[in-house]
């Protein structure tokens, strides 16, 4: 009797009619169709000029000007006269640099975040040479620093590589830490190179400068670096080598079926991306700065991750997004000294990033749209 009536109760609860609801979401996430070349383009430059249109907004309401005044200070800060136009050009050099750099990593899907300590370390290489062979011609010097650089950023990029490549570490972690360890390093350096003594920092090295071309400073850089772009977009597009990094970075799986060795390209393109950054580390210390401290590549390790991710890894789109922000850098220069009282250093900071925002959400609606959903009845 007892089964029967426990039998009774179960096919009673099953029979009540659920009333529970089920609500689905107002809104979904659907990634959109394949659009025409154009429209990218046309979002990117409406996201772009938007931003530009809230920067200005915010910064006649910050400080007493008009809009008219405000474009016209950042333009002349970096436009303004033929030495702003080189400065700006240095900048945008030295940023295209790091961001070529790691485009390789990242097309492989490797996620390079030490391209500052990888600046450093060349750097500090170049300074070591530029301090110890203090006196050899500078025709001979500059080679042997330009050697010393590479290697030294191609080591410092090799190591993380060799540890993902045959322990599977995480690259991100691993090579953000480096950051540290490199301005460390420079840190106990500057203890034994300082000049003056008793200063803790190594003064204006008089040695191994790199030399006046067209009786201009930073021309120089310039030119390496147009060349290293040239070589960069060749060899990602069009070289072996740049094949296999494109397979690697889709499917490690894939790239093992068809007989690349994924461990030797982990290593190798981790090896050009290090080398690159070295060349950064020259042109600052040899070319611009002429010392080296821990705070010599200035996070621009770090801006160059988000260049280099809004290119696309397209060595020639990296122009456009350095320039960018190299552009938005040193016209709010010219605004914050202008309007001293109000603004600080921050300022170009935020304009940056309100900029940066836009773009990175123009590629996010680019790629997918939100829809609402209908109300749906409950089923029962």
């Amino acid at each position: 009797m007892e089964e029967k009536s426990n039998v009774s109760q179960t096919d009673a609860v099953t029979a009540e009619p659920n009333h529970k609801k089920v609500r689905e979401p107002r809104f979904h996430i659907v990634k959109r169709d394949v659009t025409d070349k154009k429209t990218p383009y046309i979002v990117r430059a409406i996201a772009v000029a938007s931003a530009f249109i809230i920067c200005t907004i915010l910064t006649v309401l910050l400080v007493d000007t008009n809009p008219f005044e405000y474009i016209g200070l950042m333009l002349s800060g970096s436009f303004g006269t033929f030495r702003k136009i080189l400065n700006l050009l240095q900048k945008l050099a030295i940023l295209l640099c790091i961001s070529l750099a790691l485009a390789p990593a990242f097309k492989m899907r490797f996620w390079n975040t030490g391209a500052e300590g990888q600046v450093l370390i060349g750097g500090l290489a170049c300074a070591a040479c530029m301090i110890c062979l203090g006196g050899v011609p500078d025709a001979l010097l500059i080679p042997i620093m330009a050697v010393a650089a590479i290697v030294a950023g191609a080591i410092w990029a090799v190591i993380p590589a060799i540890f993902k490549a045959h322990f599977g570490t995480n690259e991100t972690l691993f090579t953000l830490m480096m950051n540290y360890v490199a301005m460390q390093l420079i840190a106990y350096f500057a203890t034994i190179w300082e000049n003056p003594k008793g200063s803790g920092h190594i003064g204006v090295i008089l040695d191994g400068r790199f030399p006046k071309l067209f009786g201009q400073h930073y021309i120089l850089n310039i030119i390496i670096v147009i060349l290293v772009t040239v070589a960069m977009y060749v060899y990602l597009k069009y070289s072996k080598q740049g094949y296999e990094i494109d397979v690697v970075g889709q499917s490690e799986n894939t790239a093992r079926y068809i007989g690349i060795d994924v461990k030797k390209v982990i290593i190798r393109t981790m090896a050009i991306s290090g080398a690159v950054c070295g060349i950064a580390g020259l042109l600052l210390v040899g070319g611009t700065d002429h010392t080296i401290t821990p705070q010599t590549a200035g996070g621009q390790g770090f801006t160059a991750i988000m260049v280099t991710w809004l290119a696309k890894f397209n060595p020639i789109y990296m122009i456009m997004t350095a320039f960018l922000v190299v552009f938005l850098e040193t016209g709010a220069s010219e605004v914050v000294s202008k309007f001293s009282d109000s603004l600080n250093g921050s300022y170009a900071d935020i304009l940056t990033g309100i900029v940066l925002f836009f773009i990175i959400g123009s590629e996010f609606f680019l790629r997918y749209q939100i829809k609402m959903n209908k109300k749906q009845e409950e089923m029962n």
